[in-house]
């Protein structure tokens, strides 16, 4: 459960002050699937960012499950962004010079997970995004769309509860682009929590709930129109 509370990030440039949330209060319960809109610029990537623990906010309170996220220690917040939260972004984020194989292994890598068994849920998750034929392939020899399931299945190896997309569908055709949502949808309906920055309205009209930002505001938060 994620529950935002007037929450508010200001950044300093230079002599000004940019508000990029401003008294931002959301729930997100369990299993939900959220289209996060709205135009460049209006606070989209900094909410992710705050929502995925890579960044904090200046006020305003943020509560995972129930645990004040200002509170948590470096440490604490390492765990929940290794083992609670996934994350996908636009440029795929791959490890050039490694295989698609090796790069789906680092989280378990980074969390101490034996050779063995790292290995074996490798080949788990490349299977469940249909890319167990690439397992040996480096990311140039691959297509973006088999790129982004890499990247997928990098995100979902720990298991997380709360999945976040930023753009997942950017960079890709519509063919490839229409193939990954209906990936991130299939985990959706098996209870994976979705959010998703998307400026394609058809990803919008997908989802269950969409939240548009406007000046760091929100301005809508209800049902896909």
């Amino acid at each position: 459960m994620i529950e935002l509370v007037d929450l508010t990030r200001q950044f300093q440039v230079g002599d000004q002050v940019v508000r990029a949330l401003q008294t931002v209060t959301l729930s997100v319960p369990d299993g939900d699937y959220v289209a996060i809109m709205g135009p460049s610029g209006s606070g989209k990537s900094t909410l992710l960012h705050i929502l995925g623990c890579l960044d904090r906010p200046t006020g305003g309170s943020y509560r995972l499950d129930g645990k004040e996220v200002a509170r948590l220690a470096e440490e604490e917040l390492a765990l929940v962004r290794g083992r609670r939260i996934g994350f996908i972004f636009q440029f795929f984020h791959l490890v050039p010079r490694m295989s698609a194989a090796a790069n789906v292994e680092l989280p378990m890598l980074l969390a101490g997970v034996r050779p063995a068994e790292r290995r074996r849920r490798a080949a788990r998750a490349l299977e469940a995004v249909g890319l167990s034929d690439r397992a040996d392939h480096r990311p140039d020899q691959l297509s973006g769309g088999q790129r982004q399931r890499v990247a997928i299945a990098r995100a979902t190896i720990m298991e997380p509860a709360i999945l976040l997309a930023d753009e997942p569908t950017g960079n890709l055709d519509r063919a490839a682009g229409g193939e990954i949502i209906e990936l991130l949808e299939r985990m959706n309906r098996d209870g994976l929590t979705l959010l998703v920055v998307t400026h394609d309205p058809d990803i919008g009209h997908r989802a269950r709930r969409v939240v548009r930002l406007v000046d760091g505001r929100v301005v809508y938060d209800g049902a896909p129109t």
